[in-house]
């Protein structure tokens, strides 16, 4: 018999003030132009997309998510009898534009609950607090190693773009950090 002391680590239990989920597909196209572009994109998706800076509008089924001055980030709903690419292709024609597909790049998770905003805290160095991070607010960020697009849905409600190679890492970093808030 050895004289090796076995530790057995618990599992915690599932917390019921949070909650990371894998978001919704959804067709992705980050978008590069001038009003005019933004404009006749914002018509086709049936939403007016956003002006101002690091907001995010949301219309009747499609969002858009400002990144720059001439950058938008399109998340139109999934449709069946014509892609995006040739409504978009069609509002767009004439227009000096550039319109990319990463659907395929990308992936989303929602992150919500009390605790949301200390999780992500816990890779992402912006100030979340809702004075400084609103309802609305998106950008660009860093969260430990990997770029992500962050955008606050709600008060407690977290919607972030990472690229698909990065999922594992940003969810078990997530995770890691809600083990904070578990009690055993």
């Amino acid at each position: 018999m050895s004289d090796a002391m076995v530790l057995e680590r618990a599992e915690p239990s599932t917390p019921t003030d949070r909650r990371l989920a894998k978001g919704s597909p959804a067709i992705r196209f980050i978008l590069r132009g001038d009003a005019r572009v933004m404009a006749a994109a914002g018509e086709a998706l049936g939403l007016s997309l956003p002006a101002d800076t690091c907001r995010a509008t949301v219309g009747a089924a499609a969002a858009g998510l400002w990144l720059g001055p001439d950058e938008t980030l399109l998340l139109p709903p999934p449709v069946a009898d014509r892609s995006w690419r040739e409504v978009l292709g069609e509002a767009l024609s004439g227009l000096a534009h550039s319109l990319v597909d990463v659907s395929h790049r990308q992936t989303a998770l929602e992150l919500s609950g009390p605790n949301a905003e200390a999780m992500l805290a816990v890779g992402c160095p912006l100030d979340l607090h809702p004075s400084a991070f609103p309802v609305g607010m998106c950008t660009r960020a860093v969260f430990a190693k990997c770029e992500i697009v962050l955008w606050r849905k709600g008060p407690e409600l977290f919607h972030i773009e990472v690229w698909r190679s990065f999922r594992a890492y940003v969810v078990g970093l997530l995770e890691l950090a809600g083990e904070e808030f578990t009690v055993l």
